[in-house]
């Protein structure tokens, strides 16, 4: 007999954790005996449990034959949705116990290679001055942040235009052309000799060689062959290697330039079509815990202007 889903919810009949945890053991060792021995249960424990949650669905999870168990299609569906389950207990758990009850928690997303080349950087050091704010960061290529997500406050490129969203600039984007030093030796460096060149390209953006070119009035015949990367991370760190010539947003490639370890292959930065923003939500603006973060963040620009302006890289 199949369950009523059409009860109340108060009625519903819902599963143990301790049932779904020895289910999840097994579909993932898909051994009653492993599973007994990382959930420190016996065998007949782990097999009880999981009889039990297949009488309460009034399903299979499991063919057992004497030697093996394996999933039946509607435990491996099963298995996806209690694995998640699970995490999300995980998480929540721990940080509940991780976080006193005067911290309060500051969720940010952010595109994955200026997380990681601009943002981190850029927030080096707020949790010293704010240890009551734990900062929660995730990278996200896409899609783009929208206010019915659990975030605080993120930073995004575009035309600074979010639903419910305010959006505060940051910089505008120049994108350069950039080398391994070596791999200019035995070439004539000219817009002239472009097809000599790998261009390495972003598969979000294959246009943006035609439009650096264009910027500068060179015109450009046939299609440009090179290596394409997801990420502007891994498209430097191809120019690192000697791959190729990479087009990228100067704020991401500054210390690499810094240091000597990339060159400009041409003195010229293409304006981008967008630029980087912070944006949250209406609502939101009040808090403290944002307030913070964007005090930090204005702060660190003017540091950083100063920085470049002595280095010459401001556009």
């Amino acid at each position: 007999m199949k369950t009523d889903t059409n009860k109340p919810l108060a009625f519903r009949r819902y599963p143990s954790t301790t049932a779904l945890q020895c289910f999840e053991t097994a579909a993932r060792h898909l051994s009653f005996t492993n599973a007994a021995q990382e959930m420190h249960m016996t065998q007949s424990a782990i097999s009880k449990q999981v009889a039990q949650l297949e009488e309460m669905l009034n399903l299979s999870l499991f063919y057992r034959t004497p030697h093996r168990i394996s999933l039946t299609p509607a435990g491996k569906v099963y298995y996806l949705e209690v694995l998640e389950i699970l995490k999300h207990i995980e998480v929540a758990t721990t940080n509940l116990m991780s976080h006193s009850s005067n911290t309060e928690l500051l969720k940010i997303v952010s595109h994955p290679t200026f997380c990681a080349r601009w943002l981190i950087p850029a927030l080096s050091g707020f949790s010293q001055k704010y240890p009551l704010i734990n900062l929660d960061i995730k990278e996200l290529a896409g899609p783009f942040f929208s206010e019915d997500q659990n975030v605080d406050i993120a930073f995004l490129y575009g035309d600074g235009m979010w639903s419910n969203m305010e959006a505060i600039k940051l910089f505008d984007e120049y994108c350069v052309a950039v080398c391994q030093p070596q791999y200019l030796r035995d070439k004539t460096l000219s817009t002239e000799c472009i097809n000599d060149y790998v261009l390495l390209q972003i598969s979000s953006r294959l246009s943006a060689w035609y439009e650096y070119f264009k910027q500068q009035d060179i015109s450009v015949d046939g299609t440009f062959v090179g290596p394409r990367f997801e990420t502007f991370h891994a498209c430097i760190s191809a120019a690192l290697l000697g791959y190729g010539i990479a087009l990228v947003p100067l704020r991401l490639v500054e210390p690499e330039l810094q240091s000597g370890a990339l060159v400009l292959a041409w003195d010229y930065a293409a304006k981008g079509r967008g630029s980087y923003y912070v944006t949250y939500p209406v609502a939101s603006g009040q808090s403290h815990k944002v307030k913070a973060v964007l005090e930090w963040i204005t702060a660190y620009l003017a540091i950083s202007d100063e920085r470049e302006k002595a280095l010459g890289l401001v556009l």
